[in-house]
């Protein structure tokens, strides 16, 4: 222990605090551990009884079970039907038996209260049969304790229907799949082979079901499984990386309609602007995010770097894999990825609405529509819209914006689905671009300048249209490969009628800004095709989850600009509406860049507790700006390890390189070679119980082949060259999901230690831009159970943010703030009524800086009230 201590001496005394409880608590693990690890219980399993605070189907009593009224469950068997899988749990007292289910992504789990598992064969307190049908990876039934027995179903793609009968022979469940559903049913066989614990017996008469049917969206903060770090279903706790998604439930008790707000549940993650300006502009793990660093179910999406582009109507979750990400997805920041991952088509008819008005002018309302479109359920349907008017804190500022996102999938015959996606957003918006540090972070001798001024002309307005349409096509051929393809056309177009302000400097009296009036027109088109053959295959007793793929990509962007020097403001008197020059001097821009990469990734499973993730990819690349014509290419590898010393716990190593073109020349006509990232990463990665998870993550991310200013003698000023490097190494702690029936959570701690290492003009050890050293991210939520006052509920959350550079030069700092938000929600049947609050107690806090000139304030206390009704 001593050693592990002075190897991470340089983490603040906070962390060790959270590093010394996961590492004291480990011999309590040990001295449970059974011999057998197929037996092996999630840590809330040890001594406590499960319970689950949703869809109760029989209510189990509160009041001690006797030994007498446990019923004994003497055989398990799991017989292939025409629609899936029927699971008989046999007893002679199936009407005795009691449960409560839930689920969880892809997972259906049935606690029984009052039985105890005893069958009759060398493993006696377990029953587990794999593969039984398409679709369903596993089935186990287990012994959590003295008086439960617990039923899990793992899926492979989509949450399984459950349907629970009483038989005179004990209980029986009928599981159907989304991948049985599509296919014909069986043919009856003489014999079906099964993982029967004793000698097959016919299958039980069945009486009419139970309503214990599961399916639709689920509701919880804990999300098992994610997509996005390795382009397929896999746990998080499988995967060599940190990986943290902010899902569906905490986008609707925060009322998130912006993504900055859903990624303040990310530790390691801050924005470099403003909630109030045009684009998402991120740091993640220190290192800037680009248009590159953006992802829409997977497919790059180069539209997602600017704000207005993404509405949250039709967001389900986002996902964050944090690290570099070039062997799945090509030329990017090596901080990590975001992916917005959209609502799907349901199979049974949904329909909602919902409406939020808000100090500041607020105003917005959504629908929600889905369901099929014939009677066999084959093609299906999302409609969601919304309209967004709104004004701020800030003077003059306004932002009305309208999106409307239809999809609709095919199955096309058994094994092949077509989904067709398209999103249409038409906006309007003032653009807002900040106050000078001094008179804000800084002193001035004119006093403080007022958050809510407003430095431009108040009638400069933007218009910018954006345009999303594709296709995801999945065929599987067999049970073991499948083919994904996927194609998204994206389309954006901006159009400033109206002059708009942007500061270029302060005079000397500190109170009088100058800038210049812009206008601008310009269009941007993205075509992304993404092809991956999946396989899963063994050599030997070694399991492969096999990966290739194909990319194409084409970025084409290209603007008008006009502009003229404005009329300069008075920050402490300002007359607004004063001419300026004419908008007669112009620039015109195009930048296309086309890249094509080919990657390959192998999970192998070596056995039950040890894996290995193993990818490289190779990619090609063209930029043209202007008349500059580069290529290059690149290869991006990425190596990881998960060992699981006991099923709750994963250990975990990675090793993973980014690139990201530079384009350019240096003063001898040589191109610029691709900036680097490398990271190196160690963690663990715990399940706490069922519901709740924790990751702790140490990493070294150093950014390489940074142009800097070439200050060699003889070289004419405005040349570059590679020298520069920067680095960022840290420690990120997240704990997600519920704790108690009702009590959720998501909190994350993140200390950062980013800073310039080489460069030919900035002092090195100068920190990055906008980066604390100590970040804490908290959100929970209580919502009462049972009793007269069942669904209402209570949110807290606490975001806190330590000191800050506001500029390369770290000429001047931002202060640490703690920002309080809460929420007071009601739920009854399919109505639900919230109150957000943000900034609670109406702190004087900064968002973030660009420079000295464009400080962005945070927004002071504001109050949202959301009513939604499902019918």
């Amino acid at each position: 222990m001593q050693k592990f201590l002075v190897a991470f001496g340089r983490l603040n005394w906070q962390l060790w605090i959270v590093a010394l409880l996961l590492v004291t608590s480990q011999p309590v693990w040990a001295d449970t551990k059974p011999e057998n690890d197929a037996e092996i219980p999630h840590l809330s399993e040890i001594e406590l009884p499960a319970t689950s605070a949703r869809m109760l189907v029989q209510s189990s009593t509160n009041s001690p079970i006797s030994q007498e009224d446990v019923v004994t469950i003497t055989g398990v068997k799991a017989n292939p039907t025409d629609k899936g899988v029927e699971v008989i749990l046999q007893t002679t007292q199936g009407e005795q038996l009691q449960i409560t289910n839930r689920s969880a992504e892809n997972n259906f789990i049935v606690d029984i209260p009052n039985a105890q598992l005893r069958l009759p064969n060398g493993d006696a307190f377990i029953f587990r049969s794999e593969k039984p049908v398409e679709g369903i990876t596993e089935i186990t039934v287990t012994n959590v304790d003295a008086n439960t027995v617990r039923l899990t179903v793992i899926a492979e793609k989509a949450l399984p229907t459950v349907e629970l009968f009483d038989d005179n022979v004990g209980l029986v469940f009928g599981i159907t799949s989304a991948a049985t559903a599509m296919q014909p049913p069986l043919q009856p066989e003489p014999e079906q082979p099964t993982t029967d614990t004793q000698q097959q017996q016919p299958a039980a008469q069945q009486d009419e079901p139970i309503e214990l049917v599961v399916t639709g969206e689920q509701d919880s903060y804990n999300v098992p499984n994610a997509s996005t770090a390795t382009r397929t279903n896999t746990p998080l706790r499988d995967i060599p990386q940190s990986i943290q998604v902010v899902p569906q439930e905490v986008l609707r008790d925060q009322n998130v309609i912006r993504l900055e707000e859903a990624l303040r549940n990310v530790p390691g993650i801050t924005t470099n602007v403003s909630s109030l300006y045009f684009a998402n502009l991120f740091n993640i793990r220190g290192f800037t995010a680009d248009q590159s660093n953006f992802l829409r179910n997977g497919l790059r999406d180069r539209l997602a770097g600017n704000a207005l582009a993404t509405d949250f109507s039709n967001v389900e979750r986002v996902e964050v894999l944090l690290g570099p990400a070039s062997v799945l997805y090509g030329g990017a920041a090596p901080g990590g990825i975001i992916n917005v991952v959209t609502k799907q088509p349901l199979q049974d008819p949904f329909y909602a609405i919902d409406a939020t008005i808000g100090n500041y002018d607020f105003y917005r309302g959504g629908i929600d529509l889905s369901g099929p479109l014939n009677d066999s359920r084959t093609v299906l349907y999302r409609l969601n819209a919304s309209y967004l008017d709104r004004g701020s804190f800030v003077d003059f500022y306004e932002d009305q914006k309208f999106t409307i996102s239809p999809t609709v999938s095919f199955e096309i015959g058994q094994r092949t689905l077509l989904t067709l996606e398209a999103q249409y957003t038409d906006t309007n918006y003032t653009p807002y671009f900040g106050i000078p540090a001094v008179g804000t972070v800084l002193l001035n001798p004119n006093g403080r300048i007022s958050r809510n001024r407003f430095p431009g002309d108040p009638e400069g307005r933007a218009d910018r249209v954006f345009g999303r349409i594709g296709y995801r096509l999945e065929h599987q051929f067999s049970d073991n490969w499948s083919l994904q393809n996927s194609f998204q056309v994206g389309l954006l177009s901006d159009d400033t009628n109206e002059r708009y302000f942007i500061p270029t400097g302060l005079r000397p009296d500190n109170r009088t800004l100058e800038g210049i009036n812009y206008a601008s027109s310009g269009n941007w088109e993205t075509y992304d095709l993404s092809t991956d053959l999946i396989g899963k295959f063994s050599t030997g007793s070694i399991e492969h989850q096999l990966v290739l793929g194909l990319s194409l990509n084409r970025y084409d962007y290209r603007y008008q600009d006009r502009y003229g020097n404005a009329a300069p403001i008075d920050l402490f008197d300002p007359v607004y509406g004063q001419p300026g020059d004419p908008l007669n001097i112009e620039s015109t821009f195009r930048n296309t860049v086309d890249s094509i990469g080919i990657y390959v990734q192998d999970t192998v499973t070596l056995t039950d507790n040890l894996k290995l993730l193993l990818g490289g990819r190779f990619d090609l690349f063209r930029q043209i700006l202007q008349d500059e014509d580069q290529s290059g290419d690149a290869f991006s590898p990425r190596l990881g390890i998960v060992y699981q010393p006991i099923q709750p716990i994963s250990l975990y190593a990675s090793y993973s390189r980014s690139f990201n073109p530079a384009l350019g020349v240096a003063f001898d006509g040589s191109q610029f070679q691709p900036e680097r990232g490398t990271q190196y990463e160690v963690g663990v990665k715990a399940d706490l119980n069922e519901q709740l998870s924790a990751t702790l993550a140490f990493y070294d991310l150093t950014r390489s082949n940074v142009l800097t200013a070439d200050t060699r003698p003889g070289v004419p000023p405005g040349f570059s060259n590679q020298t520069g490097e920067q680095r960022s190494w840290g420690v990120e702690l997240t704990v997600q999901g519920e704790i108690l029936p009702g009590w959720n959570i998501i909190a994350g701690y993140a200390y950062t230690d980013a800073q310039i290492t080489e460069d030919n003009t900035l002092p090195k050890g100068n920190r990055l831009r906008n980066i604390p050293k100590n970040a804490i991210n908290l959100w929970t939520t209580y919502e009462i159970q049972s009793g007269d006052f069942q669904g209402l509920g209570f949110g807290l959350g606490l975001f806190f943010a330590g000191e800050r550079q506001g500029d390369l030069g770290n000429t001047f700092q931002l202060p640490s703030y703690l920002r309080t938000d809460a929420a007071v929600f009601y739920k009854r049947d399919r109505f639900r009524a919230a109150l957000n609050f943000r900034n609670l107690f109406n702190v004087d806090y900064f968002e973030s800086a660009a420079s000295r000139l464009r400080v962005y304030p945070g927004e002071p206390f504001t109050v949202q009230g959301t009513i939604s009704w499902e019918f």
